[in-house]
């Protein structure tokens, strides 16, 4: 997810709410810092969707670990196997977590920069990572055939350029199926936004809404991503006193926590039946739009350096830890240190992977997730962080681009 970088409304307003959009679009606070500053002057890191960004990734490496090792080592053990059963189905709504956060910051993304300069930045945002991972993954099943399904040239073109959802293939390097839905995301949104508000391109506008609807419909995780769309629209509404806006916080957060730990769903028609789901992904946004907002729990608790470091990091560690757990877990299993103990043993297995995926992660981050955007751009991947929690969230951003 890109690390930096998915929610529910059914339904996209002509133009995405064109008046509200055109008002972000022409705030003084959106000029230009200078020719290469590309942030405006008065734009500031959003703690909180910033740390939620490293809870998210931290969510994952631990359903990775928990749930691999149920399903591959003590699948046997059927205390184990429960016992881990809904940590892991809660460490897998990471990922849901994470295309919240993306619609939350593209948007302004997508308004700010003309559809070139949005896709180049989107593009050395995220491809020079995943483009390397996918090549090691691609040599390394190639000679293993691990993954037998992907080794022929359908999977590998379409998983490199994020069409395995048209294709009915699998992506390539682990984790990246959820790259794809980003990068469709990034695609029908800056249509959306350029033809249907900047240009009112009426017919272009149209076809992008439908599409965008068609997208939706058909791939409904996607509504993750409208629902953190509809709270960057919706924040600055926000008149509650702070105390009942932290209460209606806290409490919502529990609410997603237990209804996520309920079950793993693939989002297809037929998960909607369940009536967890909805509930949901309404609670996920709801709760939200109270974490972004200004002197939100969320942002305190997240206004610290460990916090911030696991939010900028977050990309690299979600395309990084699967191969650090992989390698890991082979070399656990040939020389028998998965005991009858599986408290103990997946204690100190969880210990090694978090600690090698942490070293890793930092080198690839500056390697391959810093340096080339920063190279282009002249320019760090994320605006500084306010002075104080309680900077007005109307001008609280996330990435810069």
């Amino acid at each position: 997810m890109d690390a930096e970088e998915s929610a529910r409304f059914t339904d996209l307003p002509d133009g995405i709410e064109r008046a509200r959009v055109t008002e972000l679009a022409n705030r003084p606070d959106r000029a230009r810092a200078g020719e290469n500053a590309g942030l405006p002057a008065k734009e500031h890191l959003n703690v909180a969707a910033h740390g939620l960004r490293g809870l998210a990734s931290l969510m994952v490496v631990g359903a990775h670990i928990i749930g691999g090792t149920a399903r591959h080592i003590y699948q046997n053990d059927a205390s184990y196997v429960e016992a881990v059963r809904h940590p892991w189905y809660l460490g897998t709504f990471g990922v849901e977590l994470f295309f919240v956060i993306s619609g939350f910051v593209i948007l302004p993304s997508a308004i700010k920069y003309k559809p070139a300069e949005f896709a180049l930045r989107r593009f050395l945002r995220i491809y020079p990572l995943f483009f390397v991972f996918s090549i090691i993954f691609i040599v390394a099943n190639l000679t293993t055939n691990s993954y037998g399904s992907n080794n022929n040239i359908t999977s590998i073109i379409a998983g490199l350029l994020f069409l395995n959802l048209f294709t009915g293939t699998e992506q390539l390097t682990p984790n990246a199926w959820s790259l794809t839905y980003e990068a469709m995301f990034y695609v029908l949104m800056c249509a959306v936004v350029h033809c249907a508000v900047r240009r009112r391109a009426w017919v272009l506008g149209s076809v992008a809404i439908a599409s965008s609807l068609w997208f939706v419909f058909t791939f409904p995780i996607a509504l993750y991503f409208l629902a953190g769309v509809a709270v960057r629209l919706l924040l600055p509404a926000s008149r509650l006193d702070i105390s009942v806006r932290r209460s209606f916080e806290i409490v919502l957060f529990a609410m997603m926590m237990i209804l996520a730990s309920r079950g793993h769903y693939e989002y297809k028609q037929s998960d909607f039946h369940n009536p967890i789901v909805i509930p949901l992904i309404i609670v996920t946004g709801s709760y939200f739009y109270f974490a972004v907002s200004s002197g939100s729990v969320t942002s305190v608790m997240m206004d610290n350096r460990v916090a911030r470091y696991a939010g900028t990091v977050s990309y690299s560690l979600y395309l990084v830890h699967p191969y650090i757990y992989f390698v890991l877990r082979g070399i656990f299993v040939r020389n028998h240190w998965f005991t009858a103990d599986a408290a103990s043993s997946v204690g100190i297995f969880s210990v090694f992977v978090v600690i090698l995926s942490i070293a890793v992660t930092h080198i690839v981050h500056i390697t391959l997730e810093r340096t080339p955007y920063q190279w282009a751009f002249r320019q760090r991947i994320y605006s500084k962080a306010p002075p104080s929690t309680e900077v007005d969230a109307t001008v609280v951003k996330g990435e810069r681009g």
